[in-house]
């Protein structure tokens, strides 16, 4: 008998933060936030969510963020 199980990325969700100031280069809107999780899956259909990473991109400095470096003021336009 063969079982196919593992993990995969799931789908990647993009954010743009509008009215948020990037704390680098002070750039008002150019802050994008991507999340994507990690899946645990038997035959290809997810089970449980392993992890989960949430990272911001300022466009205009090119600087990222990871959540732990997140300002309290791009936390709250997250959630």
């Amino acid at each position: 008998m063969i079982l196919f199980f593992g993990t995969r990325p799931g789908k990647t969700e993009i954010k743009t933060l509008e009215k948020i100031r990037c704390p680098y280069c002070q750039q008002v809107g150019t802050l994008t936030v991507s999340k994507t999780s990690n899946w645990f899956h038997f035959f290809w259909i997810k089970i449980f969510k392993i992890s989960t990473r949430t990272v911001a991109e300022c466009s205009h400095c090119k600087r990222v963020y990871f959540e732990d470096e997140f300002s309290p003021e791009m936390l709250n336009s997250i959630h």
